[in-house]
């Protein structure tokens, strides 16, 4: 053995490796390449206490490259959060503490599901962005109690992935000068080396970005890299990129730094060479020296220190500014306003698009919740998601409120994630609907994580007009209403736009808010309390048993509402139903759905300028749809709207046709 300092970080290695192989099954290779970066950064530089994972004003740790989670579980368990050696052995099993990839919520001292890679280093933008604005919030020249950094260990691959080249690029335009990323620069990926499809100067990419870059020229150098940390931190006006040249599987003498090391246990019998290599008990399994667990007891020992002296400022902090105080504990305690019987949030008058009206709902918003947080992919004067008189939020503007992610959807949405995870902000973000398909990869983690950010996505059908198909969205209400976890509002008026924000703030995890660009009618019936159901009567019929059901959402309750009346000339009588969120109308009791939508009225048409895909559980087998079957075309709205169908007459037509297979 060597000194304590290198017997941890084979203790790291190995670990690792009796983990995957443990399982038959993960990636060995970045954990011992990465083990001493990771060590350096634990140990001797992150701020933290195992003994407390949720303190506000710990460093984030965010593994980016999250295929190498043994890595993290390693870390975990030798730093005391928790994690036993026996969650170690059962890596990758089910109902384990240790699944294949990090997960948020499942795991004490994971900060956020990683595994699609890119994803953790523009989360770790989200963090450094809130700690940048919560500190020009909340710290005073005598007392700072926001105080952090965000660190994220990256690898080849994340490097490639486009959202981290969106997210690293508004980080330099931010100045975000407390974020540290290391990146585990081994060259190898799992096809081959990476010059294969990989020769870029990442250095100089990222110094063009506006980050401050430093070189370690040998990952192995535990003292290099803890300097390099060091010398990072020094540079409050940059983020820091901290490259460190590394050798996947290091210590394993017939895989090191090839790419088989990647994603494939080192097998039993080059196991045994790599503890011999690395000088450990041959005989041992998952085994650390004691002297390693009282190195690691002393770090911990350190953090809680650290948050006792912050506990002493916190204190001091109270006394000075006590409603600044209060009002730090109560966005961290993520409080709310009753909104629901706040009659200024449903005060609206005419026609409007539902952007225009969830653009007054959010300025309304601003001046009743004040950690709103949030802004737009460069569309903000067209998605309506401007707070007025709140500021920017830039390098030199910390404080401001409107946050400016450029044409950066897909980035956008992972930072959101980062800034709800870190705490004390409500965040919002946006784009036109028909570019939630960028966002996808980052709104299915947050669903899979509850993160309650919300997504204002506007220009929401074929109503869009003359920008035509490649604007106009088709099939993204099916795709976002069929990930678990998601909530898809789309209402129908100003006061629906109204409830569906509110619904938003309160839920536990993301809302997509789906709003048009054309005006809709203001309904003198339209209810918030129908809103948080997801579905309710909006214009009921004479008949205690309706004759027809018309459903739809967002623009086309206008339609039911101008075929209602068509249809009692022609001696059917029909209800019309809005709804606004399939999930939360699941969430209902089975009285109230039937209440809404009677089992024994089978003659139903849903109306939706979208695809049909997943309304044949409202309609039934007799029920007709009027939607889209294709995409749209380029046109003034209601030209357009006539061409594809999508207007009353069909929905009248429809209407006596299901009347008729149900006689």
């Amino acid at each position: 053995m060597n000194n304590i300092k290198e017997t941890a970080v084979n203790a790291i290695r190995i670990l690792s490796a009796e983990g995957v192989q443990a399982a038959n099954s993960g990636h060995p290779g970045l954990p011992m390449g990465a083990a001493p970066a990771a060590f350096a950064l634990w140990a001797e530089n992150m701020v933290h206490n195992s003994s407390n994972p949720k303190w506000e004003n710990r460093d984030r740790f965010v593994l980016s490259a999250g295929h190498g989670s043994m890595l993290m579980y390693s870390l975990l368990h030798l730093f005391n959060y928790g994690l036993k050696i026996d969650d170690l052995k059962n890596f990758r099993q089910m109902d384990s503490k240790t699944p294949g990839h990090p997960e948020f919520g499942h795991t004490v001292g994971i900060e956020v599901t990683t595994g699609p890679l890119g994803q953790g280093i523009a989360n770790a933008v989200g963090f450094a962005m809130a700690e940048k604005h919560l500190a020009a919030k909340f710290n005073k020249d005598d007392l700072k109690i926001v105080d952090h950094y965000t660190y994220t260990l990256m690898g080849d691959g994340c490097m490639m992935e486009g959202i981290s080249g969106e997210a690293s690029s508004l980080a330099g335009t931010l100045g975000l000068g407390k974020l540290i990323a290391i990146y585990d620069d081994n060259e190898i990926s799992i096809e081959g080396n990476t010059d294969i499809s990989f020769r870029e100067d990442v250095q100089m990419r990222y110094k063009a970005y506006g980050w401050q870059v430093i070189d370690v020229a040998d990952g192995n150098d535990i003292e290099a890299i803890s300097a390099a940390i060091k010398e990072a931190k020094k540079d409050t006006e940059h983020p820091s990129l901290v490259v460190c040249h590394t050798q996947i599987g290091f210590g394993c003498p017939a895989k090191q730094g090839k790419h088989s090391a990647h994603g494939e246990p080192l097998g039993k019998d080059n196991l045994i060479e790599t503890k011999k290599n690395l000088g450990w008990p041959v005989d041992k399994d998952f085994y650390v020296p004691q002297e390693v667990y009282d190195f690691t007891a002393e770090v911990t020992k350190k953090g809680q220190q650290a948050e006792e002296n912050w506990k002493k400022t916190f204190a001091e902090y109270e006394k000075k500014y006590p409603e600044m105080a209060q009002q730090y504990q109560d966005d961290f305690a993520g409080k709310l306003p009753d909104l629901w019987n706040d009659a200024e949030m449903f005060d609206f008058e005419g026609a409007t698009a539902t952007r225009a009206s969830s653009g007054t709902t959010i300025n309304r918003l601003a001046k009743k919740v004040p950690n709103l947080f949030g802004g737009s992919a460069d569309l903000a004067p067209s998605t309506k998601t401007l707070m007025n008189g709140q500021g920017d939020f830039s390098k030199e503007t910390p404080e401001g409120k409107n946050l400016h992610f450029g044409v950066r959807e897909h980035a956008m949405a992972a930072i959101g994630n980062g800034i709800a995870l870190h705490g004390g902000l409500r965040p919002y973000v946006s784009t036109f609907f028909v570019f939630s398909d960028y966002l996808k990869p980052s709104v299915r983690l947050s669903a899979m994580m509850k993160q309650s950010l919300v997504y204002v996505l506007t220009h929401d059908s074929i109503g869009v007009g003359e920008d035509g198909p490649t604007h106009q969205p088709i099939e993204q209400l099916a795709s976002l209403r069929s990930i678990p976890g998601m909530t898809v509002m789309r209402p129908a008026d100003s006061k629906e736009t109204a409830a569906s924000w509110i619904y938003a703030l309160e839920a536990d995890g993301p809302t997509a808010l789906v709003l048009t660009r054309q005006n809709l009618p203001l309904y003198d019936s339209s209810s918030p309390e129908g809103v948080k159901k997801g579905a309710y009567i909006l214009s009921d019929s004479d008949k205690a048993v309706p004759d027809v059901l018309l459903l739809a959402s967002g623009s086309e309750v206008e339609l039911c509402m101008n075929a209602k009346a068509e249809l009692k000339a022609k001696g059917i009588d029909a209800r019309v139903v809005s709804m606004p969120s399939f999930e939360a109308f699941e969430k209902q009791s089975a009285e109230y759905k039937e209440s809404v939508i009677p089992n024994a009225v089978r003659a139903r048409v849903g109306v939706e300028a979208a695809s049909s895909f997943g309304w044949y559980k409202y309609i039934g087998l007799d029920g007709e749809m009027v939607c889209m079957n294709g995409f749209g075309a380029s046109g003034p709205a209601e030209e357009v709207f006539e061409r594809f169908g999508i207007v009353t007459e069909s929905v009248v037509e429809a209407a006596v046709k299901t009347v008729g297979k149900s006689k």
